[in-house]
């Protein structure tokens, strides 16, 4: 049980006018705008919420603090609810759904609305007033007694102070009358009358542990001026008309009582610091704000007007005690009340926070239905996110970015590494230097001339192979004539095969180019070898020269200087390092931040909840400033330093040789380009010059088989003239003969020269190479190009070869 000492006062809850059906009016309309299914999905949701409102509507026996929790519960559904479900009086809303509550000091009063505002006002006016019941029904008399007390009063402060900032001015007057219990008038005071009867729970505590007079005033000081700002807000309409007069006596009562009570709690440290004439004058004014009290404390309980007595006597024998000592002993002037100091006051509570405890987002219910508005919400705080990732990202990209051209400008960590030894190309030198080298380097340059003199023999081979076909048919042809003499009208070899071997002998003359040209690559690569060895070193960097300390050391200062710089350089780094973490952060940062849900179960403002949010990236901000600004620092550090270095080491005649072992490397890379560009164009010459002396030959080899057909044909013919047996009539001396009609069999006809198709695979009128398809020099009497070029800065003796003549 409470102590009797001290007499608190806890607040009744509100009660429900009517009983409220919830489920019917949202899942019709769940059904009427979204879909049937939607709302069958909902269903649990629907019979949830029903439920939490029955048991507001009739509470279950149970204890204090379950029935704070469901109301916390239910508070945190209707917040879920109101975003997603338009209830109002407006047709195109759910307006069949009524909220009606009687007032919570003036029963036979009501307030009604069809809102949800009056409804969660309401549901926060009974969570506020239970925490007070918890607060009273605590046995202060125990140790763990005065701090459930304390901790609850000061939650139920909290409670006031939430509806009044947050519900208290939505929960509009309704037809059925006004809502005063729940006006911010009403709520302010009772979060102050709250704080004032938790500050009195540590005053009972302070008494209890015989703390000093001086501190036990200060706090009953401030439990006195907190029931007085209660006793202001009672005193002023509207509340001076709602509440009975014994809320107003009371309060009262209490302010005077903890004024009186910290000026005799002063007067006896006062009493021990022997001054006498201001502990008379303390305890005179403590003594007349009891006596102006209790004039108006008609209602009061006895037990309270008893406690007000006694330390009323107390008071009285001190002050006669100390009247009596200044009478007798000190014999000093009382100073007048209005010349006194304000007492001090400490106070030890505070109301309180308790949007976390009612904080919706976490809670699933109806967590599928996201109308437009919160959409657009959440669009706008995106873009509000998106900004800063934005704004800040930029910011590290330009630090990365000064950091780069800053060290460029310095030649870091370039000379450094020089000096080291561990030297390095410029990215796109070494990048052309690696595709030399993987594609074999000057080395592999001879294994490719090898090809070259490989397939220059073939095509050589493979002409004399053809031009011995037509010497052979030739000379066959040639025999015949001399044995048969006049007899022998076949038209001579000599006469069929002028086009091809005049192209056999262009063929041979682009060979003879071919191997001339071959010769002046191979001489290149000769004359180049040395200059091309740069390309060879593995890694190319060992070619490079490097930073030579100075000649003399007196002290080995310079160790000290490329010691200090490259410490500042590892520095920045790791900055730079810091930078791409931040950035990561920031990445991270946004894909978690997803504040649907508290869209969703908002209470407040969007402007306020989308600043608390976006609050969340000021840190990292901060840490990207600070990041920029220690680079700012190192960078500065980094310049002086370098300096330092550049004075010390003689970087004039190292920059000098390195750009021209750069210019070394890179005419080395445009040689072997261009040897083996040549190289790669004569590969392809031989290969298509193959493939052309390849199809001459097989047209040379078709014509050989028809002459040799004609010649057996046609010494059959001469011979049975001769004996007479001539069966198709005499052959012409002027005509060649038509070959199988004596015979009356089908014969192969004869044609001078019919040239076979292309290869399919290849148009001879489209070849690149240095020569044309054969038939086409014949229309066009022009002849084959040169077999292919060089294109080189060489002297003109190396240049492009001539055409053939």
């Amino acid at each position: 049980m409470a102590s009797p000492a001290n007499v608190m006062l806890a607040i009744h809850e509100k009660k429900s006018c009517s009983t409220v059906d919830l489920y019917h009016p949202l899942r019709q309309y769940v059904a009427n705008h979204y879909s049937e299914r939607e709302a069958q999905f909902l269903e649990d949701d629907f019979q949830s919420l029903q439920q939490m409102r029955s048991e507001v509507e009739n509470p279950p026996d149970g204890s204090l603090e379950r029935r704070r929790d469901h109301l916390q519960s239910y508070f945190r559904a209707l917040c879920l609810v109101e975003p997603r479900f338009p209830i109002s009086s407006d047709p195109s809303h759910i307006n069949s759904v009524s909220f009606a509550w009687f007032d919570a000091f003036r029963p036979s009063r009501k307030a009604e609305q069809t809102s949800l505002h009056l409804e969660k006002a309401a549901v926060l006016f009974n969570l506020g007033a239970v925490q007070s019941q918890v607060a009273v029904a605590a046995d202060r008399t125990l140790a763990t007694g005065i701090k459930v007390a304390c901790s609850s009063f000061q939650a139920a402060a909290g409670t006031f102070a939430f509806l009044k900032d947050n519900v208290s001015v939505k929960a509009v007057i309704g037809p059925g009358g006004s809502a005063v219990d729940m006006s911010t008038e009403c709520v302010g005071m009772l979060e102050r009358l709250m704080l004032a009867q938790a500050q009195e729970c540590f005053f009972e505590k302070v008494i209890t542990d015989s703390k000093s007079p001086g501190l036990c005033s200060k706090i009953a000081r401030q439990v006195g001026l907190y029931y007085e700002e209660a006793h202001k807000a009672l005193a002023a309409p509207p509340l001076s008309t709602h509440f009975e007069r014994t809320w107003i006596s009371h309060v009262q009562l209490k302010a005077a009582q903890y004024h009186a009570e910290a000026c005799y709690r002063y007067a006896l440290e006062l009493h021990n610091k022997e001054n006498i004439p201001e502990e008379i004058a303390r305890l005179k004014v403590g003594l007349s704000a009891l006596a102006d009290a209790k004039k108006s404390s008609k209602g009061v309980v006895a037990a309270f007007l008893d406690t007000v007595s006694k330390l009323e006597s107390k008071m009285n024998v001190s002050l006669e005690r100390a009247v009596k000592e200044n009478d007798r002993v000190y014999l000093m002037r009382v100073p007048a009340s209005n010349s006194l100091s304000t007492l001090p006051a400490a106070s030890l509570v505070k109301s309180t926070p308790i949007g976390e405890v009612l904080d919706a987002s976490k809670d699933r219910l109806f967590a599928s239905l996201v109308p437009d508005s919160s959409a657009k919400a959440l669009s706008r705080y995106t873009e509000m996110v998106d900004d800063v990732i934005r704004t800040q990202a930029e910011k590290l990209q330009q630090g990365s970015e000064i950091t780069r051209i800053k060290l460029k400008e310095m030649g870091l960590p370039d000379y450094i590494l020089a000096l080291e030894g561990s030297l390095t190309l410029p990215l796109d030198l070494k990048e052309d230097v690696e595709a030399v080298q993987v594609s074999g380097g000057p080395s592999g340059l001879e294994d490719e001339l090898q090809q070259l003199r490989d397939l220059r023999r073939v095509n050589q081979e493979l002409l004399v192979q053809t031009e011995g076909l037509l010497q052979k048919e030739a000379a066959d042809d040639a025999q015949f004539r001399f044995q048969f003499g006049s007899r022998w009208t076949r038209p001579q070899s000599s006469t069929l095969t002028k086009s091809l071997q005049d192209r056999l002998n262009k063929f041979a003359g682009n060979l003879k180019q071919a191997a001339d040209t071959d010769a002046r690559i191979e001489h290149a690569l000769m004359a180049h070898s040395a200059f091309l060895t740069v390309l060879n070193h593995y890694p190319v960097e060992s070619a490079l020269p490097s930073i030579a300390r100075p000649i003399m050391s007196l002290d080995g200062h310079e160790d000290a200087i490329v010691g200090a710089l490259k410490q500042s350089l590892r520095q920045l780094e790791t900055v730079g390092a810091q930078r791409a973490s931040l950035e990561d952060m920031l990445k991270e940062m946004k894909r978690k931040d997803d504040i649907l849900p508290k869209l969703m179960a908002g209470t407040g403002s969007l402007e306020e909840l989308f600043r608390n949010e976006i609050s969340k990236y000021d840190h990292i901000c901060e840490e990207i400033g600070k990041n920029m600004k220690a680079q700012e620092q190192l960078l500065l550090q980094i310049q002086a330093q370098n300096d330092e270095f550049t004075s010390v080491f003689n970087l004039d005649d190292y920059k000098v040789n390195r750009d021209r072992s750069y210019k070394k490397i890179a005419a080395a890379v445009e040689k072997y380009r261009e040897i083996k560009e040549n190289i790669n164009e004569g590969l392809k010459f031989y290969i298509t010059l193959q493939d052309a002396i390849t199809n001459a030959k097989q047209q040379c080899s078709d014509f050989v088989m028809t002459r040799n057909i004609q010649c057996k044909e046609m010494i059959d013919a001469v011979q049975r003239k001769v004996s007479g047996l001539n069966f198709s009539g005499d052959v012409k001396a002027d005509h060649y003969p038509v070959v199988g009609k004596s015979s009356q069999k089908k014969s192969i006809p004869f044609a001078p020269f019919t040239a076979p198709q292309p290869h399919p695979c290849q148009s001879l009128s489209e070849w690149h190479g240095p020569f044309h398809n054969m038939y086409h020099q014949q229309q066009s009497g022009s002849f084959p190009g040169p077999p292919y070029t060089t294109s080189s800065p060489y002297p003109p003796e190396q240049g492009s070869f001539p055409k053939p003549q």
